[in-house]
């Protein structure tokens, strides 16, 4: 999977410094081209001499060449990348990352790569545990880069373990493992639903919710980069809410009926659909046409059902077809979640329930169960980019 892929590893001052050496020569036999950023820290434990040896490359360290003033490019190397490694990476750069400290070689690549990142932290465990060593981790997660957890050998799912980084081998497993699912969703069709629905009472008030749509987004994204061609079916969402994969095709509409009757249109042409958004479930039975002055101390509104998507997607799901639900929750969490699973023959549903802080609409974060006819599994609370990899995980295993 790393055949012809083309790295830049970033070595800062650790004294996990000297596996870097093992780093490379593993993604080197396994065909990646190797570029060596190493920090003026980085080259008190390990010499450029010796990197460069390895690599075939000249180390680059400073923004210029000390020897004919040549300019190093940050911008050209985050362009040359396929992904950037980190490893070691200590608690100093990691902060420096997530906050945008530019003052080193490192940092700038960093800041221009437009390929995934990956983090090894490297740092003594009272260090690595320390809040704002934690609170700078999530904040790279949330940035969309991937840490590779000290200690466990898998990408992170908690910020939890050992602060020694980790081996060499795993390391290069993990970039192997985020390859391998680049085209894990290649020639799936997948529909996603995301954001609100607005309901109207007249040309100027409606009856929605709180619903941001970032993690419907976050799931159309992770399939097109896993793939898939997407269609996303968005209910009114902010402005500052883009897409940005091509493989991303995006239908904005703003009531229930609205989605419903494109969903009904595009599924069967689909080999799965994920029902991300919070559709609602009635609407006023008359809308006026004109704004509604107040002309009395109350107002009734009769409200009628709207189609239901899910259920309707349910009787028409084909064999082969996978259909994914969501079920925000405030009691009986796992139960209703269960009975909505069976009713709208779902193959899975996102559990979440807004008693979990951070979960929930307007947030960044979410804490999901994700319940099977087989059973449930639980997750921590993660930025949505990380839980859209999950849910999207659980949609390949599914076969």
């Amino acid at each position: 999977m790393l055949k012809g892929k083309k790295i830049v590893l970033g070595i800062t001052g650790s004294i996990a410094a000297y596996k870097s050496c093992l780093i490379i020569r593993q993604l080197i036999k396994k065909g990646a081209e190797v570029q060596v950023v190493i920090t003026p820290a980085g080259k008190e434990f390990i010499t450029p001499i010796t990197l460069s040896a390895l690599t075939c490359k000249p180390v680059i360290s400073e923004f210029f060449s000390q020897r004919d003033g040549t300019w190093h490019s940050h911008v050209n190397l985050g362009l040359w990348a396929d992904a950037m490694l980190i490893a070691p990476a200590t608690a100093s750069t990691i902060g420096k990352m997530a906050n945008g400290i530019a003052d080193n070689m490192l940092i700038t690549t960093y800041l221009s790569m437009k390929a995934p990142v990956f983090i090894a932290p490297a740092m003594d465990l009272d260090m690595y545990a320390h809040p704002s060593t934690q609170k700078n981790l999530q904040t790279l997660q949330s940035y969309g880069n991937h840490v590779i957890e000290p200690g466990t050998g898998f990408l992170a799912s908690k910020l939890e373990g050992k602060g020694r980084m980790e081996e060499p081998e795993n390391i290069v497993a993990a970039l192997e493992a985020f390859f391998a699912k680049q085209c894990d969703l290649e020639g799936e069709c997948i529909l996603i639903t995301a954001g609100p629905t607005y309901e109207k009472i007249d040309p100027v008030r409606f009856i929605g919710n709180y619903s941001s749509g970032k993690m419907g987004f976050a799931l159309a994204e992770e399939c097109a980069r896993r793939g898939a061609d997407v269609t996303l079916v968005c209910g009114p969402v902010s402005a500052a809410m883009q897409t940005e994969h091509p493989n991303i095709h995006r239908i904005n509409v703003e009531s229930a009926q609205q989605m419903y009757e494109v969903c009904k249109e595009r599924f069967p042409s689909m080999t799965s659909a994920v029902l991300c958004a919070a559709v609602a479930d009635y609407a006023p039975e008359a809308v006026a046409m004109e704004k509604m002055k107040r002309t009395a101390d109350d107002l009734v509104i009769r409200l009628k059902p709207n189609p239901d998507i899910a259920a309707a997607l349910g009787k028409m799901k084909q064999a082969g077809q996978k259909l994914v639900g969501f079920a925000l929750e405030t009691n009986n969490e796992e139960s209703n979640a269960q009975s909505k699973l069976k009713k709208k023959n779902f193959d899975f549903i996102v559990l979440n329930s807004l008693k979990n802080k951070g979960a929930g609409f307007q947030t960044d974060t979410n804490q999901i169960t994700i319940i099977t006819p087989q059973g449930k599994t639980e997750y921590a609370l993660k930025p949505k980019t990380e839980v859209a990899k999950d849910i999207i995980d659980r949609l390949v295993q599914q076969g």
